[in-house]
């Protein structure tokens, strides 16, 4: 066989079925296809999105491959639609899982962000919700206990084009004016840093604003550097863990500011899915005790950044036991405060009782666990759209990624794309193990029956 050299060959000007290139496919994606296909996703989206578009007309991206992409950016760890239109038009596999045909071209980025511009958050809270009911059918969403926790994002906006908000003034020019109060007319940049460092009360949110992103707040990362920031929220069930409820606030929300609203919507959420399930329920007349339940919210998991006195009312108020980690605040006084005084201790009681501390162990595991898949790994800890009702589309398609990603592994046994390299491994590892003790058994005997021939031939 003689070596082959890469040429300047001209390429053909007809293709026949056979030289098209094909994928055999990914196992995962393959499997999720066929969960999603089964359950009418497709047609699911559509009858969301018709809404939108026009009767006539040039047809556009199917909501569906949409949808679709976003998945893929949560399952890939892909944090823009442009890295998620590079990786679908590079993957053979991943045309088979959005359904592109031979003919048909994967989506660039631009018809990624016109689509996302296109169809509302309500839209996307929709597929969520969908995603969640398939979960509920699944039995693996209970929604009597719900966990929320919250984690800063950093926001795709500088620190440097900050403008004020009652004239609009740069603060690189708020640095010179102050500058030259000082006696420096003509101020270098080191002299503007140096000034900028000396100076107490850098930035106030209620002084300046970022006119590219005017959600983002100032904010200190739980790094110590100071970034523009966002807040997702995130309300999980506490039986297996999946996500029920996504909101995003400004990076300088308290949490004790933000906890009604995703509470909330953690609310909506199960509500919506609980009747879902009952309706299913009464089409097939089946009630036994197989059948998914899903409860009303009645208990509040949070660590102790959500605890206050109006919390802890307001939850007694809307009939919630609260399981919320008390900070140490020292001797307090009650005086004039009985409703307060009453709603903290019988929540001390609780967190300290054995269902307390079984709750404050699991919150660890639970709600931190979507925190790692969505954000560092799943690439979302910095995001790249602006506004919180585009980042909050993207983050209720990535929460619905994660939650698809524990119903695939109650079906077959692994949760993403990622997870068939340690099953394979897993799988691998004995059968080598057995090879190497096959191996070393056949050598002993051969080494043991040559050594016997030559002692009979010494003897001989």
């Amino acid at each position: 066989m003689s070596m082959g050299h890469k040429g300047d060959d001209q390429a053909g000007l007809f293709l026949t079925y056979k030289d098209v290139p094909r994928s055999a496919g990914h196992p995962f994606y393959q499997a999720l296809d066929k969960v999603l296909h089964a359950k009418g996703f497709d047609r699911f989206v559509e009858r969301e999105c018709e809404r939108f578009y026009s009767p006539i007309g040039r047809p556009s991206l199917a909501p569906g491959v949409y949808f679709r992409c976003l998945l893929i950016g949560y399952f890939e760890g892909i944090d823009s639609e442009r890295g998620i239109a590079w990786r679908v038009a590079d993957s053979l596999s991943l045309r088979d899982f959005l359904g592109l045909g031979m003919t048909k071209s994967p989506p660039d980025h631009s018809t990624l962000s016109r689509t996302r511009r296109l169809l509302d958050v309500e839209v996307h809270h929709r597929v969520f919700t969908w995603v969640l009911t398939r979960l509920a059918e699944a039995k693996l969403v209970r929604g009597r206990t719900i966990g929320v926790d919250a984690t800063t994002l950093e926001a795709n906006a500088a620190l440097r084009s900050l403008v004020k908000r009652d004239d609009g003034q740069g603060y690189q020019d708020y640095l010179v004016e102050l500058a030259k109060a000082e006696g420096i007319e003509n101020p270098t940049q080191k002299q503007l840093a140096q000034l900028d460092r000396k100076r107490p009360k850098k930035g106030s949110n209620a002084v300046w604003v970022n006119p590219n992103d005017p959600d983002a707040t100032i904010s200190k990362m739980k790094s110590g550097a100071t970034k523009m920031a966002h807040k997702a929220e995130h309300a999980v069930d506490m039986e297996a863990g999946a996500i029920v409820g996504v909101t995003v606030h400004g990076g300088t929300t308290h949490d004790t500011k933000s906890l009604d609203a995703t509470l909330e919507m953690a609310a909506t959420n199960l509500g919506e899915v609980q009747k879902e399930v009952e309706r299913k329920r009464d089409n097939d007349d089946h009630d036994g005790p197989g059948s998914p339940v899903v409860e009303d919210m009645k208990e509040v998991v949070a660590d102790a950044g959500y605890h206050s006195n109006k919390v802890m009312t307001d939850l007694v108020e809307s009939e919630l036991r609260s399981y919320i980690a008390e900070p140490k605040r020292g001797r307090r006084n009650w005086k004039g405060k009985a409703e307060e005084k009453k709603a903290v201790h019988a929540n001390r009681r609780r967190t300290k009782g054995a269902r307390g501390r079984r709750l404050m162990r699991q919150r660890g595991e639970l709600l931190e666990r979507p925190f790692a898949h969505l954000y560092t790994t799943g690439g979302l800890r910095r995001v790249h759209l602006r506004r919180h009702d585009n980042i909050l589309k993207r983050l209720l398609i990535h929460a619905g990624g994660f939650n698809l990603s524990l119903l695939m592994r109650k079906l077959v046994g692994v949760g993403s794309p990622r997870s068939l390299q340690g099953r394979l491994a897993a799988f691998l590892w004995p059968l080598l193990g057995l090879l190497d003790a096959v191996v070393a058994r056949v050598c002993l005997e051969v080494g043991a029956g040559r050594l016997q021939t030559v002692e009979l031939a010494a003897v001989g």
